[in-house]
């Protein structure tokens, strides 16, 4: 949930204001309990790792020397929670693979992660099987969530329910936060 996405950028995902206040809600609502990943791309292309030099060199506008700084932001109703809300930056598309988000959850002994933002499914796809790779108990709220093409949105919300049903959980924002953070209470009872 980042200005980079949500402005006039090549990168814009049409509909992720149409979630932003679903994500703003429960991140007010547990702001303590709140870490937004910020995605960050390298300075130049050619400072990327393998193929990513290669993405980046299509994407040359999106780039550290090209883009304008303010863009790596969060928007304002998200930004005004931070802190108590932390910000871990990742230059992937996971936020797992740098370490620094699952050490972070260790320490405080957080066994379940609750998934909103973008895009459902790029980074928020590759957030979600890194959590149940760790074992994290994952639950991603649909309408707080969003993607740049409606078919693959909807395909990875059909994968995860499917697939991942025994480790993951699809909900409302409402249902969540009806639950007042309890997500027990949201997940299926084991089979």
């Amino acid at each position: 949930m980042q200005r980079l996405f949500n402005e006039d950028t090549p990168w814009r995902v049409e509909w992720m204001s149409r979630v932003l206040p679903n994500v703003a809600e429960v991140s007010a609502n547990f702001p303590d309990q709140t870490i937004f990943t910020r995605f960050i791309p390298p300075e130049r292309a050619q400072d990327a790792p393998g193929m990513w030099a290669q993405y980046y060199a299509k994407w040359w506008m999106m780039t550290g020397e090209h883009l304008p700084r303010e863009l790596l932001e969060l928007p304002a109703c998200l930004a005004r929670l931070v802190p108590p809300a932390r910000i871990i930056d990742k230059r992937i598309y996971s936020p797992w693979l740098e370490g620094q988000l699952h050490q972070s959850l260790q320490q405080c002994g957080v066994d379940t992660v609750v998934l909103t933002g973008g895009e459902t499914d790029v980074c928020v796809l590759a957030t979600v099987l890194g959590a149940v790779d760790l074992g994290y108990r994952v639950l991603v709220l649909e309408d707080a969530v969003c993607s740049g093409a409606d078919q693959t949105h909807d395909a990875a919300l059909r994968l995860l329910g499917e697939r991942f049903s025994a480790q993951l959980t699809l909900c409302t924002t409402a249902d969540f936060l009806h639950s007042k953070g309890d997500v027990r209470a949201l997940t299926p009872p084991s089979r």
